[in-house]
């Protein structure tokens, strides 16, 4: 009974004089009171910032993962494109220019005479142009043995510009009829 004497006999002006307990009740109800509005006005407005402002780095790690394993692999990139850039340049030699498809033309003919086989057809085809290069087939047909084929196809393959051959047909019993179609290649970047 006296607890309830004490809370009903206290002064609202002067809490300097009411009993300790109940002056230790009241500060610990403050200070919880204090503690959850600190909390709920200001602290949960930072943590709310902070997981934003995580998400952010987060992000930017990654990013910056993703451009340093680029970066790193920029040296041997540009190493491999000059190592390309090199071996294109090396073939683009390897096609004849206008004026070296005529010398190209008597080559393979030479070649032919040379492994002693009989010329039945060598006709130069019109020019296909493609985006890069233009074709330049040849139709051609021998009569040989199957060694002087074989060493026709051998110093095509020798020339030193780039000559394929294509549909080889070979029939015959004795001598041998070989009917193909040799293609070379010309740059068209030569042309302006």
């Amino acid at each position: 009974m006296s607890l309830i004497d004490d809370l009903n006999n206290l002064d609202p002006n002067n809490p300097g004089l009411w009993p300790l307990p109940i002056q230790l009740a009241l500060i610990g109800i403050l200070s919880i009171a204090l503690v959850y509005a600190g909390y709920h006005f200001d602290i949960s407005k930072q943590r709310d910032e902070l997981a934003t402002v995580e998400a952010e780095e987060f992000e930017h790690k990654e990013t910056f993962e993703r451009k340093q394993k680029k970066t790193a692999n920029l040296k041997p990139l540009r190493e491999q494109m000059k190592e390309m850039e090199q071996s294109f340049g090396d073939m683009l030699r390897q096609l004849p220019n206008k004026t070296e498809v005529a010398g190209l033309l008597v080559d393979i003919s030479q070649t032919g005479l040379s492994a002693g086989l009989e010329f039945e057809l060598f006709q130069p085809r019109a020019e296909v142009p493609t985006e890069f290069y233009a074709e330049l087939p040849i139709s051609i047909r021998v009569k040989g043995s199957y060694h002087q084929l074989g060493e026709f196809v051998s110093g095509i393959a020798a020339l030193p510009r780039i000559v394929t051959t294509h549909d080889i047909k070979i029939s015959g019993d004795g001598a041998l009829t070989m009917s193909a179609t040799a293609k070379t290649y010309r740059a068209i970047e030569e042309e302006g």
